[in-house]
């Protein structure tokens, strides 16, 4: 699976791979203990001779297991940067793995062709131990290992096919939507859709099956559907928000996040930058410096809590909120390239000065933005 992230996940690099970090997560020893436990009853079974050393046996089946894993997700990376997607990170999580990268894919082809390596990396590890079981010695600790690989690598890969974010197949599906629509995000909401559909499919067929089989529905088997269920929704309820989140970030303008404001002189009154609001129908007033940089803008509470009285002799600076350096962003720009123009502007203050041509227009502040990009954060302002 593949996901924009802008910061490193929490654990221990392992390693580097394609300029990216292989990051193994404190949750993914919680995955390495419980699958043991799961594997142990298995084997015991199969080689009760083993004693104690079933125990190294389930160990070893995990660490191959997760190993798989590993060349799944940098199955993605390496593929991805040959398209000319840089791989941010390789993460081993309690439910696998993902790689994340520094942005999204550029065409449909590059979302399809990095999706679709990594389950065809696992058929490829699946026919390997496939093929070295069959020149072991069948009743050896070897050859279950072996057959083990094989059939885990080859479920990892179907159950990655499967056509819902977000699973590999999801972003296949996505990809196709994309290239026959024109549009990355219906793609990705149909994906999403389809994904949430697997997902309840998923604890269904848990259900289901042993119902029509006329027996009572396993319960680990329950709890682990559940499990991956919620986790498959969880992820596609995740790309539908991401969705709407892009699409809002394509439209982006300085009209939509910023409110309309005028310059005046820091010398200016306070009836003074009123009126010259007034003049120009803007609702904030900028303060500029004796150099015309944006120093400061109006508090308008503050500003209002002047008597009228009072009004033409106080000094507009008594009521106004310093700007920091670098606080103003290009008013101009609109889309993605406003969007990350605006994040490295309200890093320096919750308030950013838009300028068109360094005239002032408009004063942006961050909870503007939030409900912009997020149409559940509009609806509820």
């Amino acid at each position: 699976m593949s996901t924009p992230q802008q910061e490193h996940a929490r654990g221990w690099t392992v390693g580097r791979v394609a300029g990216a970090p292989i990051i193994l997560t404190p949750s993914m020893l919680v995955l390495a203990v419980v699958l043991t436990l799961v594997v142990t009853p298995s084997i015991r079974s199969q080689a009760p001779e083993l004693g104690g050393g079933i125990y190294l046996v389930a160990a070893a089946f995990v660490v191959l297991l997760l190993a798989s894993v590993l060349v799944h997700e940098i199955a993605h990376g390496v593929v991805a940067r040959a398209r000319g997607q840089q791989p941010f990170e390789f993460v081993l999580t309690l439910w696998g793995g993902h790689t994340s990268f520094g942005g999204l894919a550029p065409t449909p082809a590059t979302n399809a062709l990095v999706a679709i390596v990594g389950p065809v990396a696992n058929l490829v590890l699946a026919g390997a131990f496939l093929g070295l079981a069959r020149v072991v010695d069948p009743w050896s600790v070897a050859a279950l290992l072996l057959y083990s690989g094989a059939v885990t690598n080859g479920f990892v890969a179907v159950f990655n096919l499967l056509p819902g974010l977000p699973l590999d197949g999801g972003r296949v599906l996505e990809a196709v939507v994309w290239a026959v629509t024109g549009d990355r995000h219906r793609g990705t909401v149909a994906a999403a859709w389809v994904g949430r559909a697997v997902a309840v499919a998923v604890v269904a067929w848990v259900l289901a099956v042993p119902l029509v089989e006329g027996r009572s529905p396993d319960l680990f088997a329950v709890v682990w559907g559940v499990l991956i269920g919620g986790f498959l929704w969880s992820g596609a309820s995740a790309s539908l928000r991401g969705a709407q989140h892009g699409r809002a970030a394509e439209a982006l303008t300085i009209d939509a996040v910023g409110t309309r404001a005028v310059a005046v002189a820091h010398t200016t009154s306070v009836a003074e930058a009123g009126a010259a609001a007034a003049t120009a129908g803007a609702a904030e007033v900028v303060l500029l410096s004796p150099d015309g940089r944006p120093a400061a803008y109006v508090d308008r509470a503050s500003a209002a809590a002047v008597p009228p009285a009072q009004q033409p002799t106080t000094p507009v600076t008594s009521v106004a909120v310093a700007l920091p350096g670098g606080a103003v962003v290009d008013a101009s720009l609109s889309g993605r390239a406003l969007l990350e123009a605006l994040a490295g502007a309200l890093q320096l203050s919750p308030v950013v000065v838009g300028l068109v041509d360094g005239r002032v227009v408009a004063l942006v502040r961050t909870p503007d933005v939030v409900r912009a990009l997020d149409p559940r954060a509009a609806r509820t302002a």
